[in-house]
């Protein structure tokens, strides 16, 4: 299981169905180091369970934790061949490194295995330059290691909502860690760890991510690492709305460590809308939500 990487500050604020609704099927759990609540609108127990069961298939394959999971695998070897999933998940990591212009780098899992056990921090073997990625095969550079904790909660996000909307869904709310909805709206409330709640988003068919970088110190380092170095977070809390829980997930941990003008320039590239707090508390909103 992964441990919780990061303090989750989106939250259901407002779940309630209209009167000509029935009352929805709830699930609350923990998973890939997150919280995790599954809200569906119709259905049965059988897709209730079929959601959790995708759940724990996503933390199989991504858990950095567990000895056999096809990420341990990778990092075991150096690399190798790579499931659907897996070859999904890196093609977006793939996308939002360029778009970040590498300030979403997978490689910084040395650094922070360093930090948790108090040594010097490798800072030479991040760089996802040196990872080479087919359809069905990644290689790393010696002595790299990949962590996909901050994006692969979006993705197992996503994977539950695709299975939903296959099963006929037509409204559903499911967090891993960060939010997609089918159907809504919803309201969802965005907290942050040093000033609470600072705002409200309204989800209908598209996704939310959080990260709040000094939810949570390793070491010297936070827990968002930036790969470029041991540089101090930019922002306390950023909010990521986008088309898919993976990019948004992917976006938010990026961006804690980008300048505002860069965020603008990435939240127009790239089609979403970034909430930014500032570690005064001061808030800003960038960008347009996902069509």
């Amino acid at each position: 299981m992964m441990n919780r990487r990061r303090f989750i500050a989106v939250s259901a604020a407002a779940l309630a169905a209209t009167g000509a609704e029935a009352a929805p099927l709830r699930w609350q759990g923990y998973a890939m180091g997150a919280d995790v609540s599954l809200t569906l609108y119709g259905g049965t127990r059988a897709d209730l369970d079929a959601a959790r069961s995708e759940i724990g298939r996503m933390e199989t394959v991504f858990s950095v934790y567990d000895p056999a999971s096809e990420l341990s695998r990778i990092n075991a070897q150096g690399g190798g061949p790579l499931s659907p999933d897996s070859a999904r998940l890196l093609a977006v990591c793939q996308r939002v490194h360029r778009a970040t212009g590498g300030l979403f780098d997978p490689t910084v899992q040395p650094v922070i295995r360093a930090a948790l056990e108090d040594r010097a921090l490798p800072w030479h073997l991040v760089g996802w330059d040196r990872v080479r990625l087919t359809a069905s095969h990644v290689h790393m550079g010696p002595g790299q290691e990949m962590t996909l904790n901050g994006i692969a909660q979006g993705y197992a996000t996503d994977r539950v909502g695709d299975l939903l909307v296959a099963r006929g869904f037509q409204k559903a709310l499911v967090a891993v860690g960060e939010h997609t909805a089918i159907g809504g709206p919803f309201r969802l409330g965005i907290e942050d760890p040093d000033h609470g709640m600072v705002g409200v988003r309204v989800l209908e068919n598209h996704a939310i991510a959080t990260s709040s970088p000094g939810a949570m110190r390793i070491g010297p380092v936070t827990h968002i690492v930036d790969p470029k170095g041991p540089a101090a977070p930019q922002w306390s809390t950023i909010t990521v709305e986008a088309r898919s829980a993976a990019l948004a997930d992917g976006l938010s941990t990026a961006l804690c460590h980008a300048p505002r003008d860069r965020i603008a320039e990435i939240a127009r590239a790239t089609g979403t809308r970034v909430t930014l707090i500032a570690p005064d508390g001061k808030r800003a909103t960038l960008g347009e939500p996902p069509l």
